[in-house]
């Protein structure tokens, strides 16, 4: 039976591997926790992902990489976990199915840390769209911990013999999961989108960090920023030209196919648009835009328009601005920024197996 820190170690060496996959692109040596074969086996492994998903580009794939190596730290896990009663053992460790999404490289990664961490297990349904990496990051975690064995098993039908559940998909899927797993514990997701706000003096670095909110992962997840609220007088081509280091976007071939998709449409019904090549700007009072476009509208009062984004708080998974989430960092979310604001550790520490 493990212990929470050998547990906590254990993640510690996956992060140092996970660094090393997102900044290198020959081995680095045994400092990175990963032996030559299993670098190249995994290097090897990036490569299928992306034929298999044509979203999961090396570009998408490495930062999302660096960003878990990143919060796989020593310092991170422990602050993280510093705010909960963990026991440092878990003698009944229960089994929590986990349904996870695959918009964008690795998010179900969370909900699996969690589970493990706390000295549990997972029952692992894996989306179509990654059901490479999850179970690649698990066999090197295994490997670094062979104490995990066991630990992780994964779901290819109706799942059976679990304690609780953790499923993530989008409003309408959530539905059906609070229907089917009512009578389980659990913590159900639905679609949620992010927004930002513009006062009209954002320096040229603010609308960078501001263009990565936008295009990180092709504007594919949850804290993608879909809709952009402007002051009444503000000049948009402000907003397109320090977005414009993204315009190599358009190159993507779904994202463009998008991009013409939703051009066409709009222009058939004779809709108001801005274009400025790479991405659409649409005057709409609705938060989440389709890929390849963004929603704008437009305030006089801040006060009411931070009311009017808490009174939505249900459909929004974050706010960039200067007082809430920072600029280009929408995308870098630390392990205490808990989707839809579940805690899941709190959620994990409640329940017992049956």
């Amino acid at each position: 039976m493990m212990t929470l820190q050998q547990r906590k170690d254990a993640f510690v060496q996956l992060g140092q591997g996970l660094r090393a996959l997102a900044l290198h692109d020959e081995w680095p040596g045994y400092s990175s926790a990963l032996t030559r074969e299993e670098f190249e086996g995994l290097r090897e492994l990036l490569d299928t992902a992306r034929a298999r998903n044509g979203w999961f580009t090396p570009g998408s794939v490495k930062q999302a990489l660096a960003a878990w190596g990143d919060n796989l730290s020593t310092d991170k896990l422990g602050t993280w976990l510093s705010a909960y009663d963990l026991p440092g053992t878990n003698p009944a460790p229960a089994t929590v199915a986990l349904i996870c999404a695959g918009n964008i490289p690795l998010v179900g990664f969370h909900d699996l840390l969690s589970v493990l961490i706390t000295g549990n297990k997972a029952l692992v349904k894996l989306s179509t769209d990654d059901d490479l990496l999850i179970p690649a990051v698990i066999r090197l975690l295994m490997r670094i911990e062979p104490g995990f064995a066991g630990s992780v098993n994964y779901a290819s039908g109706v799942l059976q013999d679990f304690d609780a559940v953790i499923a993530t998909g989008s409003t309408n899927t959530a539905r059906y999961f609070r229907e089917y797993f009512g009578a389980w514990p659990h913590i159900i997701r639905h679609g949620r989108t992010s927004v930002a706000i513009l006062t009209g003096d954002e320096s040229a670095e603010e609308l960078a960090g501001l263009g990565h909110d936008i295009f990180d992962y092709f504007g594919l997840g949850c804290r993608s920023v879909s809709k952009i609220y402007v002051p009444e007088k503000y000049d948009l081509n402000t907003f397109f030209g320090g977005i414009y280091p993204f315009h190599n976007v358009i190159n993507h071939n779904k994202y463009a196919n998008n991009y013409d998709y939703n051009k066409a449409v709009w222009l058939l019904n004779q809709e108001e648009l801005l274009d400025n090549g790479f991405i659409l700007l649409k005057e709409e009072h609705r938060l989440a835009s389709p890929t390849a476009s963004l929603y704008y509208s437009r305030y006089n009062d801040r006060r009411e328009l931070d009311r009017q984004l808490d009174q939505a708080s249900a459909s929004v998974q974050c706010v960039v601005a200067r007082n809430r989430v920072p600029f280009g960092q929408a995308q870098a979310p630390g392990l205490a920024d808990y989707a839809d604001g579940a805690d899941t550790i709190d959620f994990l520490l409640t329940i017992r197996k049956t």
